[in-house]
């Protein structure tokens, strides 16, 4: 089929739809790139989507292996987000990171398409993940910088309060859930002003939890995704070991 259009999305479980369950979908997720692909491909026949994301990848990795296969399909948008994992590694040289960052971006922005780029969470609602703020707020303010040197759309996830509460939160802690998923679509699509009909669904509820039932919620928390999550970091094993991109050419949904 020959696509006019050709939305090209790359990074990791952000962009892959991790914490979005979809058993029909490749990979068992649908997440929302997914959703905004919908979005725009039902007032355009002649678009065409692909998704290279694979969770766990760090920023090299993407650069390496995500850029170039982009740019081979001739896109007319991207969307990248890279860093994430990176950033929670025990060292990392982030000025380092954003140079190859900036490489990549170059790369895409000499195809002609229109890029959309993201600034990291705020993580301060959470007492394990907040300790990297810092590191996130550095990487922020270089990403807002390669943003504006190449023209490319911000979509600005660190201002975006309503990710504060738990209910847009898979229950890893680490993923968005369906619903933060679809508000995330929502938000990009305005970021490119473009109209859409997507609702977001219903947050599940978060109970209010008394001190021992937080304390064995916790333990379950660390037992079931935290420690699996170390045991990896350690190993140099990744959540996307084995896996393939999700539409590695252009399809349409």
């Amino acid at each position: 089929m020959d696509f006019t259009a050709r939305y090209v999305a790359i990074g990791d479980s952000f962009t892959e739809g991790v914490g979005d369950d979809d058993p029909t979908r490749p990979n068992g997720v649908r997440g929302w790139a997914d959703r905004m692909a919908e979005q725009l491909g039902a007032v355009d026949p002649g678009f065409g989507y692909a998704n290279l994301a694979i969770r766990g990848r760090k920023l090299r990795q993407i650069m390496a292996e995500q850029v170039d296969a982009a740019v081979e399909l001739k896109p007319t948008l991207v969307s990248i987000y890279a860093g994430a994992n990176d950033i929670l590694r025990p060292k990392v040289d982030i000025d380092d990171l954003l140079v190859e960052y900036d490489a990549g971006i170059r790369k895409l922005t000499a195809t002609g398409a229109r890029l959309v780029m993201f600034t990291g969470f705020d993580s301060r609602g959470s007492k394990i993940f907040s300790t990297t703020r810092g590191r996130t707020a550095i990487y922020n303010e270089l990403v807002r910088g390669i943003a504006g040197d190449h023209g490319a759309l911000l979509v600005d996830y660190w201002r975006f309060s309503e990710y504060h509460d738990w209910g847009m939160w898979a229950k890893d802690r680490m993923h968005m859930s369906a619903a933060g998923h679809a508000n995330m679509a929502k938000r990009v699509l305005t970021v490119l002003e473009h109209d859409h009909s997507i609702e977001v669904p219903p947050m599940t509820p978060v109970p209010e939890l008394s001190r021992g039932e937080a304390i064995r919620a916790n333990a379950r928390w660390l037992r079931e995704f935290a420690a699996p999550w170390v045991v990896r970091r350690i190993t140099g094993k990744s959540s996307g070991d084995n896996l393939q991109p999700k539409y590695g050419q252009l399809i349409r949904l």
